[in-house]
């Protein structure tokens, strides 16, 4: 059983900056890819970054420079560095893996960007 555990939301003013980590319950090379995802209230669930196991990236429009997907194989977790976040980026994010064809997903962590 695959289990994503993530953490590092909270509330953060615009313009700051927050790492969320996602810490998975097995070698994080054996997942096609993980990712992180995040749903505001009322809308659909994005896609902000991607990871393969071959470290390729890729993210959604919206992050235009300001996130980091990154990986640390030793620790078994991804994170997603965030910066120059705006009331925009208030959501719940949640981490997202494949692995044999089966999508886990992790409980989500709020993300809030108020002053």
């Amino acid at each position: 059983q695959v289990q994503l555990v993530e953490s590092g939301g909270g509330l953060v003013q615009p313009g700051g900056s927050l790492r969320l980590s996602c810490a998975a319950s097995g070698s994080i090379f054996s997942f096609y890819y993980m990712a992180w995802y995040r749903q505001a209230p009322g809308k659909q669930r994005d896609l902000v970054a991607l990871i393969s196991s071959g470290g390729s990236t890729n993210y959604g429009d919206f992050v235009k420079g300001r996130f980091t997907i990154s990986r640390d194989s030793a620790k078994n977790t991804v994170y997603l560095q965030m910066s120059s976040l705006k009331p925009e980026d208030t959501a719940v994010y949640y981490c997202h893996a494949v692995l044999r064809g089966q999508n886990y997903w992790g409980q989500g962590t709020q993300v809030t960007v108020s002053a």
